[in-house]
């Protein structure tokens, strides 16, 4: 479904000024379980940034320091230029939130929760009408929002989700896995509306889903066990960290040739790693001024006939295997390492898995 182009602009203190979140050292505990530890970020103003990492890195927990529905065992973080730990209301009439499963009232209908939102957060007459129609405008929901919530399906109510999120014009908007649970044309236009959100708010999205990153992000965090391992512009981060990559297509029913081959590469100095996935040879190299002359010599002499050969861009997801399924990388953060459990988990730890 194609959503609107339209996107209300943020007060001007939204996109202008210091960072729109600044974190140093913030930690939690529950009980013996560390699920935060020691986490220093900046995210720039106006930015989509996405926060990524494996299910159980402390994504989530982050999430709840930062928005204030939980508190830090130490540290500090500061949201919009406030206090996360601030009790005076302020934090939450700048920020927005949706939670990675929302719940709503299915005999309600899309405008009525906007309304409800809308008074929660001051708003009334003709002002709030003004702004429940915005929203549902900007998150595609225009007809819809006369409809019952309960027959919606389930990228309607994530695109209601953010409409909710953004009904007090919130200069940080959190958004915890958006789009995890949906089927690909609902990913799709979830994430067209977070990109269009780039400027009018900060976008802090956390995520496991490394294709969305790439996608709509400007800068991207990668955290693992409750540490975070590098921080940067994704751009960056791909010229940094991720090592060239070839891809071997073989013409069908050469098995024996492309393990022989497979063999021979594993064997070469200049390899990091070889892989085989759904036919494909996928081939990590250190050093591509060595890797091209050489690799051409070795699959004539594997006898493997090609359908198919090229050197391929590497992805953030290889990044991604490379810092945190494989431990780290050359010139990892130190806070890279992965953080003791000081006492055994409890049986169902509130956060510390999420």
């Amino acid at each position: 479904m194609a959503v609107p182009t339209a996107v209300a602009s943020a007060p001007a203190e939204a996109v202008a000024g210091g960072p729109a979140i600044v974190v140093r050292g913030l930690a939690k505990r529950y009980g013996g379980v560390v699920a935060l530890d020691g986490l220093d970020l900046e995210v720039p103003t106006g930015s989509v940034f996405g926060f990524l990492g494996p299910n159980g890195a402390g994504k989530t927990t982050t999430l709840r320091l930062l928005t204030g529905l939980a508190h830090p065992t130490r540290g500090t973080a500061t949201v919009a230029g406030i206090p996360v730990t601030a009790a005076d209301g302020r934090l939450q009439r700048h920020i927005g939130y949706l939670d990675q499963d929302p719940r709503f009232y299915g005999w309600m209908k899309g405008r009525e929760l906007l309304e409800f939102v809308g008074r929660l957060h001051g708003l009334e007459g003709a002002a709030l009408a003004r702004r429940v129609a915005e929203v549902l405008e900007i998150v595609g929901l225009g007809e819809a929002g006369r409809r019952a919530i309960g027959g919606y399906s389930g990228g309607m109510r994530q695109r209601l989700g953010i409409a909710q999120a953004m009904v007090n014009r919130p200069r940080v908007l959190f958004l915890d896995e958006p789009v995890s649970s949906l089927d690909p044309e609902g990913r799709r236009d979830i994430l067209e509306i977070i990109a269009r959100l780039r400027g009018a708010a900060t976008v802090f999205m956390s995520t496991h889903i490394l294709n969305d990153v790439e996608r709509v992000c400007d800068r991207v965090a990668i955290l693992d066990h409750g540490r975070l391992v590098t921080e940067s512009a994704i751009d960056d981060l791909l010229e940094r960290y991720a090592r060239p990559i070839y891809t071997i297509d073989p013409e069908p029913g050469q098995r024996d040739a492309v393990e022989r081959l497979t063999g021979a590469l594993r064997g070469q100095p200049w390899v990091r790693d070889v892989r085989v996935e759904h036919g494909l040879v996928r081939l990590f190299v250190l050093d591509p001024a060595v890797a091209g002359p050489a690799l051409l010599p070795l699959l004539a002499s594997a006898g493997v006939t090609l359908a198919g050969f090229e050197r391929a861009r590497p992805s953030l997801e290889d990044v991604f295997l490379q810092l945190v399924a494989n431990g780290g990388g050359p010139g990892v953060n130190p806070a890279g390492a992965r953080p003791a459990v000081v006492a055994p988990p409890a049986a169902n730890p509130p956060e510390a898995a999420r």
